[in-house]
């Protein structure tokens, strides 16, 4: 088989590109080999280079970059099972083979094969993978006429047929069809291919499924050795150890022969004849060893597409959630999983992560795909409003509860009832207001300020904060039962560092909606500055990362976003290293260091007095060392 692309996601799912040149391109002009209508993807995005039975991808300077296995690549070799994205779409690399009622045997793991009606049989000498040898025969043979048309119907059957099961049902009935044998099986093995994990079974007379016993003895030295066994007197073959369930079927000739593809055994196909039709001969045992070869390429495919399409299943069941965050990176799939699964309970959930990582968007998520979905989303910032207007804001107050309270009104909580309230920033929350949510998260009740009458709430809280919550039990600021009730389940999001192959992503996304809303037409981002993007720390995580997008769009002057329209904190300092050495930002950096030690020597180390001779301001001038990392330098 030659090594190919499957496409799982995108535009292009479902489809399959083999890699029949030394050199196969991808991209979104319509020269490529592989064409992909996506403003994700470049006109030339990549290429795929086979070199000595091995193949490279390579990125040819994209926009938005080539990753394998969710990590950004220039140059780099494809193995069997890789996951290649290039924009939205995703493909796995295929260069080999792959890997249930379990086989009952009939004898003992004596695997010594020895009696005179015997035939072992090489596949390098099985007739019918020699054409030359079936060119001399065909004239004057009508029985391999009759062969190679089996083969035929095998090969044009087989290539229709994409699930495992009932392509071994097809081969079986063919099979009988085209040997006289009483029973057929195939025998499939598990991924250490040393034992049988499946099997299925067919009988002539019936012509169903029906299961039985197969020889032990045989099956599994074909299994190790490889090689086809035909015998013809099992009943006096004591190396086959003939059982009584044998006995009793009256089997006197038996077949098997190995299903080999890229030197990797799949199994074997199993035939068994009794006494009252003839026996096998050795154009048998040809013929069965030619359809094992056709079938088990066939059954290799079958078993490669039903563990893509699995695998494809099992990661949209992952995903499998309505929501507005973007990325792909390992982290994130941790994060979506675990939203699809509490979305369907009410527990309370604590979101954990850097501010800027998106913690509403998850308790958006859980309540869009909860079943309070149709209710009321609320969401509460506890650290924007002023601890004065906090009650009242949560709780609402009755009409006189205290100057200003004209009229009755309803707070947050009561807003929220039949659906979910989220508190974002909930380590803000001052001591008295934390016992007070304690009892609407014990007792689902509340009083609105100014109020002695219970109201009961029917909500589901999600809070989120960016503190170590438990640093803040330990000073004091955060009582530990409420940090309990709050975290039964908690979902932490990475950070923007931690998770920088979506970055990428991102910034195209940003990109497009900001390049949108400025009716601005931008193709994308150069290689340069992407680098500059996946170098950067990111501090403000996500929420710096569009503001820094959106300023590349609103102040840059071309139809790309270059590294000159990028904020100056990701051109200098510890990002700038990603760029090479002659480049503009580089020696724009290296003028800016020599210009503050200069300015530092003169000034006798006082920051204040450097800040006055530079002409900046001291607070731009402490921000300048921190981005060029040259405090250690000028301390020194």
């Amino acid at each position: 088989m030659k090594p190919r692309l499957v496409a799982i996601s995108g535009p292009l799912k479902g489809s399959v590109f083999p890699l029949s040149s030394s050199e196969f391109t991808a991209g979104r002009q319509a020269g490529n080999d592989l064409f992909i209508d996506d403003d994700l993807v470049s006109r030339r995005h990549c290429t795929l280079l086979i070199e000595d039975g091995h193949v490279r991808l390579r990125d040819l300077e994209s926009m938005n970059g080539t990753f394998v296995n969710g990590i950004a690549v220039h140059d780099a070799q494809l193995e069997h099972g890789d996951k290649v994205r290039i924009g939205a779409s995703q493909f796995i690399f295929e260069d080999e083979a792959l890997e249930d009622g379990v086989p009952a045997f009939t004898d003992s793991e004596d695997d010594q094969i020895t009696s005179r009606t015997t035939v072992r049989l090489e596949r390098d000498h099985a007739v019918y993978f020699q054409p030359e040898k079936i060119a001399e025969q065909l004239p004057s043979s009508s029985r391999l006429g009759r062969d190679l048309g089996t083969l035929l119907r095998i090969s044009s059957s087989i290539n229709a047929i994409r699930n495992t099961e009932e392509l071994q049902n097809r081969l079986l009935e063919l099979i009988l069809e085209a040997i006289p044998a009483q029973r057929a099986a195939i025998l499939l093995t598990g991924h250490k291919q040393v034992d049988f994990i499946s099997g299925s079974y067919r009988s002539a007379e019936s012509g169903e499924r029906t299961t039985f016993r197969v020889s032990r003895t045989i099956t599994h030295q074909v299994l190790r050795d490889r090689i086809s066994l035909m015998s013809n007197d099992v009943m006096s073959d004591r190396a086959i150890h003939p059982t009584e369930s044998l006995v009793s079927a009256q089997i006197r000739s038996i077949l098997c022969v190995p299903l080999i593809v890229f030197e990797t055994c799949l199994g074997v196909i199993y035939a068994d004849g009794t006494e009252s039709i003839a026996g096998f001969d050795p154009d048998h045992l040809q013929l069965l060893t030619a359809i094992a070869g056709i079938a088990a390429v066939g059954l290799e495919h079958a078993r490669y597409v039903e563990w893509l399409e699995g695998e494809n299943q099992r990661l949209q069941e992952e995903i499998n959630i309505e929501h507005d965050m973007i990325g792909e990176s390992h982290r994130m799939r941790e994060a979506y999983q675990l939203i699809r699964k509490v979305a369907a309970s009410d527990s309370t959930v604590l979101v954990l992560g850097e501010s800027g990582t998106g913690k509403e968007l998850v308790a958006r998520a859980i309540h869009r795909n909860g079943k309070r979905a149709n209710g009321p989303f609320v969401a509460v910032n506890c650290a924007a409003i002023v601890d004065t207007l906090l009650e009242s804001e949560l709780f609402g107050h009755e009409k006189g509860a205290f100057t200003g309270a004209v009229a009755q009104r309803k707070g947050k909580i009561e807003f929220a009832d039949g659906g979910t309230l989220f508190l974002d920033e909930v380590g803000e929350l001052p001591m008295p207001m934390q016992a007070a949510l304690l009892r609407v998260l014990q007792q689902r009740e509340f009083e609105r300020v100014g109020g002695n009458r219970s109201i009961k709430v029917d909500v589901r809280i999600i809070a989120a904060t960016n503190r170590k919550l438990e640093e803040a039990i330990k000073e004091g600021r955060f009582r530990q039962d409420l940090f309990y009730r709050l975290k039964v389940v908690s979902i932490p999001m990475p950070s923007l560092a931690e998770r920088r192959e979506d970055i990428p992503l991102l910034a195209s996304h940003f990109v497009k909606k900001y390049g949108r809303l400025s009716n601005r037409s931008i193709s994308g981002i150069t290689p340069d500055a992407l680098r500059l993007l996946v170098a950067y720390d990111w501090p403000g995580n996500v929420r710096e990362l569009e503001n820094a997008v959106e300023r590349a769009v609103v102040l840059g002057s071309s139809e790309h976003i270059r590294p000159e329209d990028l904020p100056e904190a990701l051109t200098e300092g510890k990002a700038a290293g990603v760029a090479r050495v002659n480049t503009y930002h580089a020696a724009l950096n290296e003028t800016k260091k020599s210009l503050i030690q200069r300015a530092f020597q003169e000034a006798g180390g006082s920051y204040t007095d450097a800040a006055r001779l530079l002409d900046l301001h001291p607070n731009y001038l402490h921000r300048l060392i921190r981005n060029l990392d040259i405090k250690s330098d000028l301390e020194d």
